[in-house]
C-alpha cells in the first residue's frame, strides 16, 4: 500500500532527516510524495522553475536509499530534494537568473554552497524562483512569471527570494535556501509566515564570482518553517573556503546542535519606525509590537531605541554602493544595445546610477557605512539585539511591480519601500525574520532581530525561543490550494 505524501512530509526538516536515516521512510518515498505535492501546488505559484525530469530524480533518490543500505550517508540533507535560488549556479540545470539574456545559460560549475548541498546529500528537483537579476523585493520576471503568495496566489511572495519562501510554506521543500541584499531572505519569509535568516557577512561562502572583495552586501543564507531546521541547513551551508578569502572560519555544525535554553534578561530595542523616518501600512506595527510582547513573556527586556543617525545620509549610501555593485555585475551587459533593451528598467537604473558615481562618491559611501557600523557597536553595548518590522506594506497584488507609496507617503524608487531592512544589511550582522502573525485580512508579516556582530548562535537560541512560543507556521498554515487557485 502506497503512503499518503502528506503523511511522509508532515512534520519538520529535522525528523525527516531521522526518518530517512532510520529508514523509516525511502528516499525514494520523499522525492515521490516532493513531486506530488509540486504537482499539486505549484501550477497555482510557480515558486519552483527550471523542473527536472521526473524518472531522473527518482532514480538519484534510489542511488540514495542504496548508499543508506551500505551503510553510508552524506549528512544531515541526505536524500532531501531541495532546489537553490536562481541566482546561484548550479552545475547542469539552467541559471537564468530571472533574465532571458540567460534563459539556456547551464553553469559548469555550482556555487560553492550549491556544492556543499549536493555533496551533503540533496537532490536538485529545480530552482526557485527570483525576479529578474534579483533586483527589487517582489518575484516576477519575463522567463518564468511571477510567484504567487502561500496565503493567496494573486499576492506578491515577496523577494527576492520569493519562490523559496513559498515553495517551503507549501512544503514542496523542507527547508529553503535564499540570499539577501535588501531583504531578500526577510521579506519573503515575512510575507509566507516562514523564518528567514540573513547570516554575517562571510558565513556562507559567496561565490564562485569574478569579484572576491568589494561584493560585502548580499548574503547567501537559510530559511526554513522553524529556526532548527533553518540553523540545520545552515550547518550545512556555513564555514570556511579559500575560494572566498572573506569567509568566516569556525566549526558550522554548531548550528545542528539544540537551540534550548533561557533567553531571560535578553535585553531587546525596539527601533519601530525609526523614529517616524519610515512609512508603515497600518497594523504592521502593531502586529510586530505584540511579537515583542511574547518575548517579553519569554523574560526579555524589551525597550525603546533611537537609531542616532542620520538616516537620509545612511540611504544615500546604501543607494550608492548598491549601484556600484550592480553596475559592476551588470555593466558589460547594459554596455551592449542588444542586450541592454532586454533589461528590466530597474537594472538600468542601477547600472547608470552606478556609472556616474566616482571613485570619492563610492569611497565616501563606504566611509558612511562604517560609521554607521560603530554606531551599531554603541546600541549594542545597550541592547543585544534590535528590533523592526520585516516590511513596510503586507503582501500586495503580484501584477504590481512595486509599492508607489505607503500611507499616502510617495516612494520615490523601486525600492525605497523596503528601507526598513537597510539597518541591518549596512551593518553585515546577522538578521532574522520571525513570523509576527496576521492582520485582519489573514496576511502575515514579519518582525526583524538583529544580532551583534558575527553573534549568528546567540541570534538563533534567542529566535527557536520565540518559535517554540509561538509557533506560527504550524498554528497559520497557508490554505489549501489547487492549480485553479
Amino acid at each position: 500500500m502506497s503512503r499518503d505524501p502528506d503523511d511522509i512530509l508532515a512534520g519538520d526538516a529535522r525528523a525527516l532527516s531521522r526518518r530517512i536515516h532510520d529508514r523509516a521512510v525511502s528516499c525514494r518515498e520523499v522525492m515521490a510524495a516532493t513531486l506530488a505535492r509540486i504537482d499539486r501546488f505549484n501550477p497555482a505559484v510557480t515558486a519552483l522553475v527550471s523542473l527536472r525530469d521526473r524518472e531522473d530524480l527518482l532514480r538519484e533518490a534510489d542511488a540514495k536509499d542504496a548508499l543508506l543500505d551500505r551503510g553510508l550517508s552524506q549528512g544531515p540533507l541526505h536524500g532531501f530534494p531541495q532546489a537553490p535560488k536562481d541566482l546561484a549556479a548550479t552545475r547542469g540545470i539552467a541559471t537564468t537568473r530571472g533574465s532571458p539574456l540567460f534563459r539556456h545559460q547551464i553553469p559548469k560549475q555550482d556555487a560553492i554552497f550549491v556544492e556543499r548541498l549536493r555533496a551533503g546529500g540533496a537532490i536538485f528537483v529545480g530552482k526557485t524562483n527570483t525576479p529578474e537579476f534579483g533586483l527589487g523585493s517582489q518575484t516576477y520576471n519575463p522567463v518564468f512569471g511571477a510567484t504567487g503568495n502561500a496565503y493567496d496566489p494573486r499576492l506578491t511572495a515577496g523577494g527576492s527570494s520569493g519562490g523559496a519562501a513559498c515553495a517551503l510554506a507549501l512544503g514542496m521543500l523542507a527547508v529553503a535556501d535564499g540570499s539577501d541584499m535588501m531583504g531578500s531572505l526577510r521579506n519573503p519569509a515575512a510575507f509566507n509566515n516562514v523564518f528567514g535568516f540573513r547570516p554575517s557577512a562571510g558565513r556562507v561562502p559567496h561565490g564562485v564570482v569574478p569579484d572576491l572583495f568589494f561584493q560585502q552586501l548580499g548574503y547567501d543564507g537559510p530559511m526554513g518553517r522553524s529556526v532548527a531546521d533553518l540553523a540545520l541547513l545552515l550547518s550545512v551551508m556555513a564555514g570556511f573556503d579559500a575560494r572566498a578569502p572573506q569567509s568566516l572560519a569556525g566549526d558550522p555544525a554548531v548550528f545542528a546542535q539544540p537551540l534550548e535554553g533561557s533567553v531571560a534578561g535578553v535585553r531587546v530595542g525596539w527601533l519601530g519606525d525609526l523614529g517616524g523616518h519610515l512609512a508603515f501600512e497600518p497594523g504592521i506595527l502593531e502586529l510586530c509590537q505584540g511579537a515583542l510582547a511574547t518575548l517579553g513573556d519569554l523574560g526579555c527586556v524589551v525597550d525603546e531605541a533611537t537609531a542616532g543617525f542620520p538616516l537620509d545620509a545612511l540611504w544615500t549610501a546604501w543607494t550608492d554602493l548598491r549601484s556600484f555593485l550592480v553596475a559592476g555585475d551588470l555593466g558589460a551587459l547594459y554596455a551592449d544595445p542588444v542586450k541592454r533593451a532586454q533589461m528590466k528598467p530597474e537594472a538600468i537604473f542601477e547600472i547608470e546610477r552606478g556609472l556616474a558615481l566616482s571613485g570619492a562618491e563610492v569611497f565616501a559611501a563606504s566611509a558612511r557605512r562604517s560609521a554607521w557600523y560603530r554606531r551599531m557597536l554603541v546600541l549594542f553595548e545597550r541592547f543585544d539585539v534590535l528590533a523592526l518590522p520585516s516590511a513596510q506594506v503586507f503582501p500586495f497584488d503580484h501584477a504590481t511591480p512595486w509599492p508607489r507609496a505607503i500611507d499616502g507617503r510617495a516612494m520615490d524608487s523601486y525600492h525605497r519601500w523596503m528601507e526598513v531592512v537597510v539597518p541591518a544589511s549596512m551593518a553585515g550582522v546577522p538578521v532574522i525574520s520571525v513570523p509576527a502573525g496576521f492582520n485582519a485580512a489573514g496576511l502575515p508579516m514579519g518582525l526583524q532581530v538583529i544580532g551583534k556582530p558575527r553573534d549568528d548562535l546567540s541570534l538563533l537560541r534567542l529566535a527557536h525561543a520565540y518559535d517554540l512560543a509561538t509557533r506560527w507556521p504550524a498554528r497559520r498554515p497557508p490554505p489549501v490550494l489547487s492549480p485553479a487557485s
